[in-house]
């Protein structure tokens, strides 16, 4: 089978956002539609080689620029960060970090710096910035994630919408996989 199966745990986070009008699609298909759709931006592969499991091309085609349009995609990325907010796993403030012994590499903001100037002894250690651990630890990490996917690396889109939707897909991917991996 050719299709990108997603757990029914990533499917909870995604189907709330997939709006159902009132004359379809049909709530069954949606899924395998939605799967259609990262199928394409993995593969880099044509909409009309799509396998034909996910339904007709140009439905999974049409759906994904009814959802590109209405903005689903950035929705579902910003509620998936929303969620891992929530959770307490996007918390990377200085004392987060300081906590768990992890050297901050994100340069500190001059106005930051003077109030703990101001502040003497009370107002904490400077932030260290090692510039190229910054660049390349995670800028470039993320950038792998995306370009992982050959539909992104590649930009087989012919729209910058269409692409752009495309990224906040795989960004949203990243965040389920990792939420996921988190409540089991």
């Amino acid at each position: 089978m050719t299709r990108v199966q997603l757990t029914d745990a990533e499917w909870e986070f995604i189907g709330p956002y997939l709006p159902i009008g009132e004359y379809g699609p049909y709530p069954e298909r949606l899924r395998l539609q939605f799967e259609g759709v990262i199928w394409r931006f993995e593969t880099g592969g044509q909409w009309r080689e799509m396998p034909r499991e996910f339904g007709a091309w140009s439905t999974v085609h049409n759906r994904f620029r009814q959802w590109r349009d209405a903005g689903v995609f950035e929705a579902l990325l910003e509620g998936l960060i929303a969620e891992a907010a929530k959770r307490g796993e996007v918390d990377l403030n200085l004392a987060h970090l300081r906590r768990r012994r992890i050297k901050a590499v994100i340069p500190e903001k001059e106005d930051q710096a003077a109030n703990r100037k101001k502040k003497g002894s009370g107002g904490g250690r400077p932030v260290s910035h090692d510039a190229a651990l910054y660049k390349r630890n995670t800028v470039e990490r993320l950038i792998n994630e995306l370009k992982a996917r050959r539909g992104i690396a590649t930009r087989y889109d012919k729209t910058p919408d269409s692409y752009l939707a495309g990224l906040h897909l795989r960004a949203s991917m990243i965040w389920i996989k990792d939420l996921t991996r988190t409540t089991h």
